[in-house]
């Protein structure tokens, strides 16, 4: 607590968008990041305004998307539904795969939205998924990611408009599981579901990209909103001129650093993979789970 005090809010600020602008597009969970970083630095993870905080800043680095990969996104809305090569229709063209795995995303979310809340603070359960996150990782692009196949069809979806309704529900169902447990992270989730139904590693990370402009743009909305006229007796959180600056600074800090880390990973995925990942969400669940223990 002592150093959270020292610390005036724009230093905060600061730091903790530095943290969700390297973390977010990475495999090993902003949210945990955040929550980390908040509890080493002696801050109250149940504090409202840090908790609305930690959640809406992450528009910063989901804003960065459109304009990294505004050609891409382009071309696609052009391309509509037939796609770039003439074999695509309404129900197999990109937009519509993204469209599919976020109402895959959101429905339960929206259904388990108290069980996702009553967690996100817990520390141990933070650890704990990411461990277990890693071990997944890890098994999943040793087994898959060198040669990009999966079980569901008999080629391997090599870019994302090689993917098909099935796979598109399916990641979509995989990125839900993330948001129940935090410490899980939505990239992990999208990346490893996606290797394991067929998609190479720069496609799966590409869909996971895609996937969260949606995905994220509604979670934040949507926790904005209940933050700030919460239901259920809830307590609102006092917004004043420093609070909303406080904000759009933390906003605009992750959204600068994402935009780097963006250019960066997809670089790293077509090279190296994501095992260097798991191997660091091993080490940090690890030494969290040993803090939290000895506190």
């Amino acid at each position: 607590m002592l150093i959270w005090l020292c610390l005036n809010d724009y230093l905060l600020t600061l730091i903790l968008g530095i943290v969700e602008g390297i973390t977010e597009f990475l495999p090993v969970s902003s949210t945990a990041h955040l929550r980390i970083a908040q509890a080493l630095l002696g801050g109250d993870l149940t504090d409202g305004f840090w908790k609305m905080f930690a959640i809406v800043i992450q528009i910063g680095p989901i804003l960065c998307l459109p304009i990294f990969f505004r050609n891409r996104i382009a071309v696609w809305f052009a391309s509509f539904p037939g796609g770039t090569q003439g074999d695509r229709t309404v129900m197999t063209h990109p937009i519509t795969l993204t469209a599919v795995a976020f109402v895959f995303t959101a429905g339960p979310a929206l259904l388990l939205k108290k069980l996702i809340s009553k967690h996100l603070e817990d520390l141990s359960l933070i650890a704990i998924t990411m461990i277990v996150g890693g071990i997944v990782m890890w098994i999943v692009d040793a087994v898959f990611g060198s040669r990009g196949t999966g079980a569901t069809e008999a080629e391997a979806a090599r870019e994302v408009e090689d993917m098909g309704l099935g796979r598109a529900v399916w990641i979509g169902l995989c990125q839900a599981v993330s948001g129940i447990f935090p410490g899980t992270s939505r990239s992990m989730a999208t990346i490893a579901g996606g290797q394991l139904c067929g998609l190479s590693r720069p496609a799966a990370l590409e869909f996971s990209f895609l996937l969260s402009i949606p995905t994220m743009i509604a979670a934040t909305g949507h926790d904005l909103r209940d933050s700030l006229k919460p239901g259920d007796g809830g307590v609102a959180v006092h917004m004043d001129a420093h609070s909303w600056l406080i904000l759009f600074l933390g906003t605009l800090i992750s959204f600068i650093v994402a935009y780097g880390v963006v250019g960066w990973f997809m670089t790293w995925v077509r090279r190296r993979g994501f095992v260097p990942f798991a191997i660091y969400r091993l080490i940090v669940g690890a030494a969290v789970l040993v803090w939290v223990m000895n506190k």
